[in-house]
């Protein structure tokens, strides 16, 4: 199948690409720059030049595509939604694969999948008009699919990176908020690239995690990840407030306290999340 992807040149997308070219898909990449274009070329993928703002360019490349899959953070609630409506109006009856995340549901109070109530911070509160928005296409000959990824590691890690790692790098200790206590619902990004290559196959209207089934808490990451680095066993609790200071509004996701299941995409997509140890290899990172 041919497959049209933005946010290729990313760190899910990098990892996508590759998944979806194993799977024997054909892949089309959104590129916005040159640098963005020869990453997606070296994965295997053919550069589409334009942004997420180019809607006809978007809508175009989608209509050449049996599916979509949509990777990039625009700027805003309307940027996302303009170009989600874009690509869903170029594939059709093709399926729609968008990209939210786990912070929506604000803290979880135990182990919940993903019927739990939304209880956003206000990072991620716009979120919930553009995802309704998205899979209300279910109920006109659409195939919107939603993945909520949780919090990603592996490769770049890009946010425990950072915010974490390299900040505590250079003050020779890694920084946990609170007392730690949070639990972080960690998703492998190679585990996630598969279950986005899995979710081509999904019910219309269809919502999953993207999460590995184990949910540490931050303290005892940040001590894996200071392993890593160099400096072994050292961390630090700052308060919240530090945190916002250094880190700005991300601070309130990091303190959520988190635990989903993977179970219906286990269930729905076959899919089985390989990485089932994050601190062991959070420590040898």
């Amino acid at each position: 199948m041919k497959v049209f992807l933005t946010g290729g040149s990313g760190y899910i997308g990098k990892a996508t690409i590759a998944a979806l070219i194993r799977q024997g898909h054909e892949v089309e990449a959104l590129a916005r720059s040159e640098a963005a274009a020869g990453a997606v070329a070296a994965l295997g993928a053919a550069p589409v030049i334009g942004g997420l703002a180019d809607l006809d360019v978007l809508r175009t490349a989608a209509g050449r595509a049996g599916a979509v899959v949509h990777l990039a953070q625009a700027d805003s609630g309307e940027a996302d939604l303009a170009a989600a409506s874009a690509m869903q109006d170029g594939v059709g009856a093709g399926t729609y694969v968008h990209t939210g995340g786990t912070w929506v549901y604000g803290d979880t109070d135990g182990v919940v999948d993903e019927s739990a109530p939304w209880n956003p911070p206000p990072l991620v509160a716009w979120r919930r008009p553009v995802e309704d928005r998205v899979l209300e296409r279910a109920a006109h000959g659409g195939r919107p699919v939603m993945i909520r990824p949780g919090l990603l590691y592996g490769g770049e890690n890009r946010l425990i990176d950072i915010f974490f790692t390299a900040p505590g790098k250079r003050a020779g200790v890694i920084p946990y908020i609170g007392d730690g206590g949070a639990h972080w619902a960690l998703v492998h990004v190679e585990d996630l690239a598969e279950l986005y290559v899995a979710a081509l196959g999904a019910e219309p209207g269809a919502v999953y995690v993207g999460v590995g089934g184990v949910n540490p808490i931050a303290r005892d990451v940040a001590t894996a990840i200071s392993r890593a680095a160099g400096i072994e066993g050292k961390t630090t609790s700052i308060s919240l407030e530090e945190a916002r200071d250094r880190m700005g509004p991300i601070a309130e996701a990091f303190v959520l306290d988190q635990r989903f299941t993977p179970a219906r995409a286990l269930a729905e997509l076959g899919w089985t999340p390989r990485h089932t140890d994050p601190l062991a290899e959070l420590a040898r990172a």
